[in-house]
């Protein structure tokens, strides 16, 4: 399995006829160059809630593929009336689908919708647990720190992509205590330097965290899972 990050809180999952994008934020993202038209095959979309620069380019990107899009039931509803395809999860809803299993998990975050001077609902902002093969990678979305992620732990996460960027998710500080609830095998940052207000050094991170691996990313950067 193969993970590739576009910067911001996106990502690629790829596995054997499976190409998962998850907050495909690709215009308007500064840490890439990648657009909706270079992807060549997408299967399936994941959103962790409304917000503009999580939900993204997954309308256009899916006029393009028809993947199915796997988020909560009210961007569900959202898009389903727009003609595509979905299907809805809510929080601590799991789900076994023909790639592996989707848990969605709690996220303390918005999700309103921005649709020209309208803002819609856009339910309960989320986070996945994405199993493939044995293998779970956890994207908490936007979130500040809680005391639910202690229970993550019993998940035995081999990846979590966490936010670090403060103002809107956790801090650094907090992403630190996360990391010591989750215990996961490895930890990505995320969520940082996109805007002025998140610019955060992920180095700062890395060096506050113990007795787990940090991987700092770079934009457009694969790894094997």
């Amino acid at each position: 399995m193969k993970l590739t990050y576009f910067g911001h809180s996106a990502f690629l999952i790829q596995s054997e006829n499976f190409n998962g994008l998850i907050d495909p934020f690709l215009t308007g993202n500064s840490h890439t160059t990648i657009t909706p038209e270079d992807l060549e095959s997408i299967t399936h979309i994941f959103i962790t809630h409304g917000h503009g620069d999580h939900i993204g380019d997954a309308m256009a990107i899916a006029k393009k593929f028809n993947p199915l899009i796997i988020c909560n039931y009210e961007i569900s509803n959202y898009l389903s009336q727009k003609g595509f395809k979905t299907h809805p999860l809510q929080i601590g809803g799991k789900r076994k689908f023909d790639f592996g299993v989707v848990k969605m998990t709690p996220a303390l975050h918005g999700s309103g919708i921005e649709e020209g001077d309208k803002i819609i609902e856009g339910g309960l902002a989320g986070g996945f647990i994405i199993e493939i093969k044995g293998k779970k990678i956890y994207h908490a979305g936007d979130t500040g720190l809680s005391m639910e992620m202690k229970l993550l732990e019993r998940e035995k996460i081999d990846i979590a992509l966490l936010p670090i960027g403060g103002n809107f998710t956790m801090d650094i500080e907090d992403a630190v205590l996360a990391v010591d609830f989750i215990k996961p095998k490895k930890v990505i940052p995320i969520h940082y330097k996109t805007f002025e207000v998140i610019n955060v050094e992920p180095e700062e991170f890395k060096k506050r965290v113990e007795n787990v691996e940090v991987e700092i990313l770079p934009p457009g950067r694969t790894i094997e899972v």
